[in-house]
């Protein structure tokens, strides 16, 4: 998944980083990651951690990590589930009616074909899962499973804050549900849909990793279409987007992020946490410094990678190709 913030070029040095401070030897840690996303760090340490804990506020990414981090045993049904999947019909449903051209005449995010075997998949899983005939494990990997598939052949330059004009020519193809495939291990792992200023005092461990939004951009208005999908429920999309009501991050608002920020550190009962930022962030590296010191011993690593590009090349607010990647480390 094409995803702003994505950690997934900096799994490598995120690990290595946290290895090096940590030590090699992980096998009896609690990692914790606490704004997890499309849960890249929390799969990267799945198989050296005791645990790992994963939270995200978005519930499409929370439906990502129940299956990826959360899901750790075989699960035997998957794929004649999946395969009744792929036979299943096609439907005019909520997505087709409002995310499609000839659903609403105006919204282009899938194709009437995608939108209507969206429709179909989603409305079965939810059968299954209301009767019984699906646990939580195999309802988080099918779920999954669909929502990458969605994206994509999805009909926007990357998020859903706009769709295109014109059907793309991977939109044009037809959905192909593919298996979110997950890693096996012998540990349980725990995945929360939580604000994580209000989860951390009652979680603790001993690695706790932060990777918060950086910038004004609302996790919820641009992937609001994967909630929708995600939670499958009725509602009248707003404005021309089809936006969904969401809620407002104060990591993405410059007069409360510091604040928002200190509060989370104040409550981390981690002998480790490491802040993942970018040199385009709404708090700068001096601010980051003097926050973290106050409650331990400080240190910063870095690297330069290639940055997310959903803008096109003429309309980019930021014309570098390449930003600088911080991680700040405290040790408590």
């Amino acid at each position: 998944m094409n995803y702003i913030g994505s950690k997934n070029k900096l799994s490598g040095f995120i690990k290595s980083s946290i290895k090096e401070v940590v030590g090699e030897d992980l096998s009896k840690c609690v990692f914790c990651d606490l704004f997890a996303g499309t849960g890249i760090i929390g799969r990267t340490f799945k198989q050296d951690v005791r645990k790992v804990i994963a939270n995200d506020i978005e519930y499409y990414s929370y439906i990502l990590n129940k299956n990826y981090v959360g899901n750790h045993k075989l699960l035997p049904e998957k794929e004649e589930r999946l395969a009744c999947l792929r036979e299943t019909e096609p439907y005019e449903g909520f997505i087709y009616t409002n995310y499609c051209k000839e659903g609403n005449g105006e919204r282009q995010y899938f194709s009437d074909t995608n939108g209507k075997k969206i429709d179909g998949i989603r409305l079965q899983i939810q059968k299954w899962q209301t009767a019984g005939e699906i646990n939580d494990e195999l309802h988080a990997f099918l779920l999954a499973s669909l929502l990458e598939s969605a994206d994509k052949v999805a009909n926007t330059a990357s998020v859903y804050a706009a769709y295109l004009k014109h059907l793309k020519k991977s939109a044009q193809k037809e959905l192909d549900l593919i298996p979110a495939e997950f890693d096996i291990n012998h540990n349980d792992h725990e995945v929360y849909n939580e604000d994580a200023n209000k989860l951390l005092p009652q979680i603790s461990g001993d690695i706790l990793y932060l990777d918060p939004p950086y910038n004004e951009r609302q996790y919820g208005a641009n992937y609001h279409l994967l909630n929708t999908i995600a939670h499958y429920d009725q509602f009248i999309p707003r404005g021309k987007t089809g936006l969904r009501e969401y809620g407002k991050s104060k990591y993405c608002s410059r007069q409360q992020v510091t604040g928002e920020f200190m509060d989370l550190l104040r409550n981390a009962d981690f002998k480790y946490i490491f802040l993942s930022y970018n040199n385009e962030g709404l708090m700068s590296c001096d601010t980051i410094q003097k926050v973290m010191s106050m409650f331990g011993k400080y240190d910063l690593v870095q690297t330069d990678y290639q940055r997310f590009r959903a803008d096109r090349e003429e309309n980019r607010n930021h014309l570098a190709d390449k930003t600088c990647e911080y991680l700040h480390i405290l040790e408590k």
